[in-house]
């Protein structure tokens, strides 16, 4: 409280939202609601200090409630507001609280690379890594001859008229209406770039493409840095794992990216892994030590983020200290893909829900299948395991039945998926036959295969998307408001 004895008050007073200042002055007991203490500057022997003034016209942060839409344009400033202020303590919290987890039970943590050449997903929605020059592009593969640029309505005339060619040819027609048919269709092949070549014309024109291609081919790999293609990681677990076979109980924990173009509420192109993989571990090993992990979250969150979390239960969900006391203290709800599947479709004929999404065996679980089984059905975070291995990354292991393998998730009320995780195929022959089935190349492999190969171990691992466990521990809806700077299509200010 500054009252107009203080030195300096008459500048405080010019001053609006957003001001640096400092304050000197006596800690006295608060007459006001919801504080304790206040700190009083009100004589002169109490001063006040501007040290960064604001412009309150041109300020962007009135002092008023702000949409969270609108604070994502002003990323660099929004950290001054109480949502991500709050957001950005718990986010510290869940930081070190994952590596006192994992450090108190003797995992190593080790830095995987960002910069990677192998496609952990194998899914092909990732990011290339190329030197920058003084805007040289490599080589393109070019034609032949240069086609001139033909309208949609050209190439479907000429397909018309190769029609009425054929169908005359048919019909025996000859004379007048013949020939002109096949002026036209000449001519509407001179205007599309199409061109009758005699067979050595065309196989002129097919060397002269491959020499083209070849030239394009050797300009990209001398371009390329890393003498190959290198890419930005989309997960640190095929790189952990070398580490694990060798040092045992492991874990990475840094940024990851996906090419996903995904525009929804809990995707990102930028986002930070948990991934801790275990030797000499199984599926049910895997899923012990992801469920503590989630709950040894929730609890150091309930025990040292209290102010926090009033505000959040207060502003943003009323229920989020409630949905953490359960996780931290209930023990999660486990079933099979096969029991998930079977229990949504009694569901489904029951007449209890509808979903847009087809609900058979084979088929991946969609959001609002997995939401039902977590809000609806059990009201608790539930792992679901041993997928159809159609569903699944060609790393984890076959089960006995080959048709599933070993893996599992946790989904988590609110958020639906939050871990992935399973037991990773340590058999070479196995792992082989699954990469070829997903139509990858071993060859790009051969150092993971190495691992199976020279005294292979069985080990297990899952990986915790952060950012996704930031939304659990604070009830904000969009995984863009969890992160400093989102990174996602069409963004990557600041």
């Amino acid at each position: 409280v500054i009252e107009p004895g203080a030195t300096g008050f008459d500048a405080i007073s010019a001053q609006g939202a957003g001001a640096s200042v400092r304050i000197e002055g006596r800690v006295v007991e608060s007459e006001g609601a919801g504080q304790e203490v206040e700190l009083s500057c009100a004589s002169v022997e109490h001063s006040v200090k501007v040290l960064g003034g604001v412009d309150s016209a041109t300020y962007p942060l009135a002092k008023k409630k702000h949409s969270i839409e609108y604070l994502r344009t002003i990323a660099h400033l929004r950290p001054r507001t109480n949502l991500i202020g709050a957001v950005t303590r718990v986010r510290s919290a869940l930081a070190g609280a994952t590596h006192r987890f994992f450090q108190d039970r003797g995992f190593l943590y080790i830095h995987t690379p960002i910069i990677t050449t192998a496609d952990c997903e194998g899914a092909g929605e990732m990011f290339r890594v190329m030197r920058t020059d003084d805007g040289e592009k490599a080589a393109e593969p070019v034609a032949a001859w240069a086609a001139p640029k033909a309208s949609a309505e050209d190439l479907a005339a000429l397909e018309a008229s190769k029609d009425q060619v054929r169908i005359l040819k048919e019909a025996g027609t000859i004379g007048p209406d013949f020939e002109a048919a096949i002026a036209e269709m000449k001519r509407l092949k001179d205007v599309c770039g199409e061109k009758d070549l005699s067979s050595k014309e065309r196989k002129q024109m097919e060397q002269a493409a491959k020499a083209a291609k070849e030239a394009a081919e050797r300009a990209m790999k001398e371009k390329e840095f890393f003498g190959q293609p290198a890419y930005l990681t989309v997960s640190g677990q095929l790189a952990v794992e070398n580490f694990c076979c060798s040092l045992g109980d492991v874990y990475t924990f840094g940024p990851t990216f996906r090419a996903e173009t995904s525009n929804t509420t809990r995707h990102l192109a930028e986002f930070w892994m948990i991934e801790p993989e275990m030797a000499f571990a199984d599926i049910f090993d895997d899923m012990d030590c992801a469920e503590a992990y989630i709950r040894h979250c929730a609890s150091t969150i309930l025990e040292t983020c209290g102010p926090d979390l009033l505000f959040f239960t207060d502003k943003v969900d009323k229920d989020l200290v409630e949905r953490l006391k359960l996780i931290a203290n209930e023990p999660f709800k486990r079933m099979s893909y096969t029991e998930a599947v079977e229990v949504l479709q009694k569901a489904i004929s029951d007449g209890d829900v509808k979903f847009e999404f087809e609900v058979a065996w084979g088929k991946e679980l969609q959001t609002e299948h997995e939401k039902y089984l977590t809000d609806r059905l059990y009201h608790r975070p539930t792992i679901v395991y041993n997928y159809p291995k159609d569903c699944k990354a060609f790393y984890m292991r076959l089960n006995d039945d080959g048709k599933t393998v070993a893996a599992m998730d946790i989904l988590c009320p609110g958020i639906g998926e939050l871990v992935g995780g399973s037991q990773r195929e340590e058999r070479l022959e196995m792992l082989d036959r699954r990469i070829a089935e997903m139509g990858m190349n071993t060859e790009d492999l051969w150092w993971y295969r190495d691992l199976r190969q020279y005294g292979s171990v069985p080990h297990a691992g899952f990986g915790v998307g952060f950012e996704r466990l930031v939304m659990l521990c604070t009830g904000v809806q969009n995984i863009r408001d969890v992160i400093p700077f989102p990174r996602y299509a069409g963004h990557a200010q600041f």
